[in-house]
């Protein structure tokens, strides 16, 4: 898992678009990205995160920032998870799990169901070169981040 100060993982993860997308290209100049990993998209805690993102999203690029959410769904439940809930940032498919395993953001068994591993509720925020600013991650995966501390860490 990278800690405060260290560079973060390098990733490549399909989007809901079935696009393959590379960390890199979200670490623009200037800006800082939020790495937003969750359990699994409609489920009841996830959708209340990701809408929280997506309602402040506004305030967030005021800040320099940018949402990038992760799960273990497949495009196809990601992209229609971004369409019923007009989520507009880029949402990224970790089925293969290689994200979640580099991060150290795995939770096994989710919702009891044994063999189901899945992402943590994890927030890392990186600078424009990569490096992390911030990271949190859930004692449990029914806990939300603290909105709050992610907008000062921008």
């Amino acid at each position: 898992m990278p800690e405060v100060g260290e560079r973060a993982p390098d990733i490549a993860l399909y989007d809901a678009d079935r696009k393959l997308r590379n960390l890199s290209e979200f670490l623009t100049k200037g800006r800082r990205t939020i790495l937003a990993f969750f359990p699994g998209a409609f489920t009841s805690v996830c959708t209340q995160e990701m809408c929280t993102f997506r309602d402040m999203y506004g305030e967030l690029e005021k800040l320099n920032g940018m949402v990038v959410g992760i799960s273990v769904d497949a495009p196809f439940a990601q992209k229609a998870f971004a369409e019923k809930h007009g989520l507009t940032f880029p949402l990224l498919c970790d089925f293969k799990r290689e994200a979640i395993q580099k991060y150290g953001v795995v939770w096994k068994n989710l919702g009891g169901v044994e063999g189901y591993d899945s992402a943590n509720r994890a927030i890392f925020v990186l600078d424009d070169g990569g490096k992390v600013l911030f990271k949190w991650v859930a004692e449990n995966p029914g806990k939300l981040p603290d909105f709050e501390a992610i907008k000062k860490t921008l």
